[in-house]
């Protein structure tokens, strides 16, 4: 991690959000940022093996029950998460999450009125 972030900080890439992850013989970290194809070009230079994959990023209420909803409305429509991290700052929970069709999670959880956050908004919050 340090020097992920020393690379992408000297190439001037902001890191909104991260996740690691670790086995016995790798680590997984994923990564929101404010360039994914720089990020990408410039790690992929430097030896790291990267992927880029596609998010979803729900704000719901912090509070109790509003992720369980959510997840809820997902799980009816045959959505389902490969994985997700979260932040919650205030009143807001602000959750990235793979899910199986981004695409159709992203449909349904705006026809149920459920707020997204779009990549670029995520260097506002």
């Amino acid at each position: 991690m340090n020097e992920i972030s020393q690379i992408l900080g000297e190439a001037g890439i902001n890191i909104s959000a991260f996740s690691v992850a670790d086995t016995a013989e790798f680590g997984i970290l994923r990564l929101i940022v404010s360039d994914p194809e720089k990020a990408m070009e410039i790690l992929q230079q430097r030896g790291f093996t990267v992927r880029q994959t596609e998010v979803v990023c729900l704000s719901c209420p912090n509070q109790a029950g509003a992720l369980a909803r959510a997840l809820k409305i997902l799980s009816r429509n045959e959505i389902s998460i490969e994985y997700m991290y979260a932040l919650s700052m205030g009143d807001a929970a602000n959750i990235i999450m793979k899910p199986n069709d981004v695409e159709r999670c992203i449909e349904v959880l705006q026809k149920n009125k459920l707020e997204l956050i779009r990549a670029s908004d995520l260097y506002k919050i």
